[in-house]
């Protein structure tokens, strides 16, 4: 001990003793809650053979654990403890349960959870043990990286999915408009839209048909799926078949319509998209320069730059450019984005 506070330092050992400690703590709670939860492909196959054995077997001579229940599972963690803090303590789990099936992989809001806390755990002890932070610093970065991180990563899985539902969800309204002309009802028109369009619009309309199979109604069904999608183009076709429902009319010659507009919406974004696109590529420019500028002249002159760290009034000084570059970078966001 005496040895590691040497190589440390006191202050650097205090730190380690108030915030890594506890970090570790996390991080293996973290790397327990995966390990101790079932392997999805695991799952799967087990699934498989008990299907594949259904047959070969009478449903007396199975155990309960044998018998497949068509039951949803409501748990989001295989750790009791876990999955019962997760429904009483976490606030709007239902918002990012959605959230997580928007990115179309198969994330338990358990697994999300878990990862949240090995990352704050992770940076936490990094910023103690590797490169030194103060005491209120470092976990307050492993929050940041720990709350952020996920975030960002799910946000951009979900972007980048409903950028591919709304490139092919023209035609996949346009091969409902031909069934429905050529006289099938409208679940099967989703039938074979959801069986020729490609994913995820494939898949989700197979999920909606699924459950218009056992039992719900289309508009639920749609409308569950518009609350997981949140995906303005999707809502449209919700709302005009809600009304169809209600008032009658030309279906058909509905979602034709709903089809065309949905095109010349995607034209017009494309098209604000490049002419905006020279004013975002300033705005990232203009934008690096403090910063690129600043790390410059950190690794040739650092003495120089210090005193913005060490002196009150250079403290006030970057307090005050900070908060003017995130004014500026607001005004040039909103320049440059228009809602279509």
């Amino acid at each position: 001990m005496n040895s590691l506070t040497a190589l440390l330092g006191e202050g650097q050992m205090d730190s380690l003793v108030i915030w890594g400690l506890p970090a570790i703590v996390g991080l293996m709670m973290a790397l327990v809650a995966v390990v101790a939860g079932d392997n999805s492909d695991e799952r799967r196959r087990r699934r498989i053979k008990r299907v594949q054995s259904h047959g070969r077997r009478t449903s007396t001579s199975m155990t309960p654990e044998q018998i497949i229940s068509i039951r949803r599972r409501t748990s989001d963690s295989s750790i009791p403890i876990f999955d019962f803090l997760i429904k009483r303590v976490l606030p709007r789990s239902e918002v990012l349960r959605n959230r997580l099936a928007a990115t179309g992989s198969k994330i338990t809001l358990g697994t999300y959870l878990t990862i949240c806390i090995g990352i704050f755990a992770a940076v936490t002890l990094a910023g103690v043990i590797v490169a030194a932070i103060p005491n209120i610093a470092a976990p307050l970065l492993g929050l940041f990286a720990g709350l952020g991180l996920p975030h960002m990563v799910v946000g951009f899985l979900g972007k980048r999915r409903r950028g591919k539902f709304i490139n092919h969800f023209p035609e996949a309204i346009d091969l409902m408009v031909r069934g429905l002309k050529s006289g099938l009802p409208i679940n099967e028109s989703l039938k074979v839209a959801g069986e020729e369009i490609a994913d995820p619009v494939g898949l989700e309309l197979r999920q909606i048909t699924d459950q218009v199979r056992i039992g719900t109604k289309v508009e639920k069904a749609l409308d569950d799926a518009g609350k997981k999608l949140d995906i303005q183009e999707f809502n449209f076709m919700n709302i005009a078949m809600s009304i169809q429902a209600e008032t009658g009319g030309n279906l058909a010659e509905t979602l034709s319509n709903l089809s065309d507009v949905l095109r010349k919406r995607r034209q017009l974004k494309l098209k604000i998209r490049a002419l905006s696109s020279e004013a975002k590529a300033s705005a990232y420019i203009i934008g690096s320069l403090p910063f690129i500028m600043t790390g410059i002249i950190h690794m040739t002159n650092e003495n120089y730059l210090m005193v913005l760290y060490t002196d009150p009034r250079g403290n006030m000084a970057v307090i005050a450019g900070l908060v003017w570059f995130a004014i500026g970078a607001f005004v040039m966001w909103k320049m440059v984005r228009f809602e279509t």
